[in-house]
């Protein structure tokens, strides 16, 4: 494989890809995987064929045997990939523990026991615990000897954390907090021997904290494993605290910054679902292809009809263009760690540094990678047709485990929201300046069109302008929003979301082209042209989706000329040149038949 040296640029800020242009010199594509990532890579794809495949029925009708899986992901060190080698782990970087992530994301619930073993119930010892409560704990999470869960849902709080009930009292002798309280939707509840359990102290809501709560602890216990419409194979549970005395030194963090806690570790969290199930995207597509290869109808596989080659091109593109994004995101997290790491920050400081720089992608990541493997899943079961339907064939479990992903870690619509919040926030800091381009904007939209052609010799010469136009109708949308509504803003959900949406087309389609540019650079034009038109498939359909989404947002709170202007702006801000995109999705679907499977990287 051809290398390129990657650039030596300073890495985009969190949210600065909205203001700023990128060069395909300053991204990772997965292409650039290493030889040891490759092999670890295959090894997964081992386990998950050979140990869950096999056992898919069995584990459903009873999670607590997820157990054995773990201890086997345990003994190839798949639990402790990202955990530093002098507390038990491997001590992989974040682009490894993706590579991994991705394939551990075929597994259907089991991938989310082992994620939330991972992530949610490790990271946040490993983040913010003490040297004591990393080297107690971490090592027995590493070799899988101690199982992890996450407790901060209640039966009271969802979306809203901080509305949690469960409460610790400081005992009179200072040396334990007594725990009374109540979690569901719990992860791993079935086996977890550690919990992460977030509880106010005193009651008081300023005292929002984190403890970890061991299983052997009196007073712990557990409910009957909920009957979940997916992710069956998962343990879910609720759990109870009754008077469970935990020694001070188990308390997580500071007294007061669980809500820090809770929300960096869902921070990163975000990122790494999204990674996962673009993972089980692929495989969706490979069973639609093998499928539509061997279904015949009036004596033809399906697989050549137009309406099913349809299916498998957009199906394809949306997870590749997905995927761009998540390895951008990915690299860009794992470079600010790096920074921090080389400054001499301390390891809370570097390990939560860079999903807390890059928020607003992590979020945005979240939504794109859970309604793509939706969609995926759900045109995989309409080329099955009625036997997509049925239990006995591999689609109707992933249609089930996949749906509850747009609503973990964060309901879509809670990240659409936040990435707009955290966006407007880091303006308000001074950390991104929208006002001086928004400005900029109110000038342009009194000139005189630019009527100029793109330069005829590069090759993303009408994508780049494009791009560039696509930013202007956010700044247009949401800063318009933002002046006319101020404070009110907050309270219009349905225009914060329509901003989102913007938002996240002009994520996923720059991090397309700049994948796409750099196989160009690395491969040439024959080996790169799928991926070329795959791109400009892609912009076809995103800047009509950003002008509908632009145009339910202006007339939600411009009106009379103000509103004409407007929109005349944002129609111009979302032209783009006329592609054939049935030849495209035709070309792509051909290519998956051929292959008789996912072949755009695997």
């Amino acid at each position: 494989m051809s290398t390129i040296t990657q650039s030596k640029t300073t890495p985009l800020k969190g949210g600065e890809f909205i203001i700023k242009e990128s060069q395909w010199q300053d991204v990772f594509i997965p292409e650039e995987i290493t030889e040891e990532q490759r092999m670890l890579r295959e090894a997964t794809k081992d386990f998950v064929t050979k140990e869950v495949d096999p056992r898919l029925e069995e584990l459903d009708k009873d999670p607590m045997k997820g157990v054995e899986i773990l201890d086997k992901a345990a003994a190839l060190g798949l639990l402790g990939l990202h955990i530093p080698k002098e507390y038990g782990g491997e001590g992989q970087d974040l682009t490894t523990y993706s590579f991994v992530t991705e394939i551990i994301g075929w597994a259907h619930g089991i991938s989310v026991a082992i994620g939330a073993h991972t992530g949610i119930g490790t990271c946040p010892i490993l983040y913010y615990g003490t040297e004591a409560q990393r080297a107690k704990y971490l090592p027995k999470l590493a070799t899988g000897e101690w199982k992890a869960a996450y407790c901060l849902t209640e039966p009271w709080s969802g979306s809203d954390a901080l509305g949690a009930r469960t409460k610790a009292v400081l005992s009179d002798d200072g040396k334990h907090y007594i725990i009374n309280g109540q979690k569901m939707w719990i992860t791993n509840a079935g086996f977890a021997d550690v919990f992460i359990v977030f509880a106010k102290i005193d009651g008081d809501d300023k005292k929002f904290t984190a403890f970890i709560v061991e299983r052997s602890m009196e007073g712990v216990s557990v409910g009957a494993e909920e009957k979940k419409m997916g992710i069956k194979s998962s343990s879910t549970r609720q759990v109870f605290f009754n008077n469970v005395k935990v020694p001070v030194e188990n308390l997580l963090g500071e007294p007061g910054k669980g809500h820090k806690i809770a929300f960096q570790i869902l921070n990163i969290g975000r990122y790494k679902l999204a990674n996962g199930v673009l993972g089980g995207a692929k495989r969706a597509i490979g069973a639609a292809v093998r499928y539509a290869n061997e279904r015949q109808q009036f004596k033809t596989p399906i697989a050549q009809f137009g309406a099913i080659k349809h299916k498998l091109g957009e199906m394809a593109i949306r997870t590749w263009v997905g995927e761009s994004a998540s390895y951008r995101l990915c690299d860009l997290i794992h470079r600010k760690e790096e920074e921090l790491k080389a400054a001499g920050k301390t390891m809370t400081e570097y390990l939560t540094g860079g999903a807390e720089e890059y928020q607003v992608e992590c979020a945005i990541m979240k939504v794109v990678g859970s309604e793509t493997l939706d969609f995926v899943v759900d045109e995989g079961l309409q080329i099955y047709g009625g036997y997509g339907f049925s239990e006995e064939y591999p689609m109707a479990r992933s249609y089930r485990d996949s749906r509850i992903n747009r609503i973990f870690e964060g309901t879509n619509e809670i990240n659409r929201m936040l990435s707009i919040d955290a966006l407007f926030k880091m303006a308000m800091r001074g950390k991104l300046d929208l006002m001086t381009p928004g400005m900029a904007i109110q000038k342009e939209l009194m000139s005189v069109p630019d009527m100029s052609s793109p330069d005829p010799d590069d090759i993303f010469g009408a994508e780049r302008r494009a791009l560039k136009n696509a930013k202007k109708a956010f700044l247009l949308v949401a800063g318009g929003a933002v002046q006319k509504l101020m404070t009110a803003l907050e309270k219009e959900q349905e225009i914060l979301m329509h901003s989102a949406d913007i938002l996240i087309e002009i994520w996923l389609m720059e991090s397309a082209m700049l994948r796409a540019e750099k196989l160009l650079n690395l491969h040439g034009r024959e080996a790169a042209q799928i991926y070329v038109d795959m791109v400009k498939c892609y912009f076809f359909d995103a800047l009509d989706r950003i002008f509908n989404a632009g145009k339910s947002a202006l007339v939600a709170y411009a009106s009379g000329d103000e509103l004409r202007i407007m929109l005349m702006g944002l129609k111009r801000f979302t032209k783009y040149e006329l592609i054939n995109t049935k030849e495209i999705r035709r070309a792509v679907a051909d290519r998956l038949i051929a292959e008789n499977g996912y072949c755009f990287w695997d």
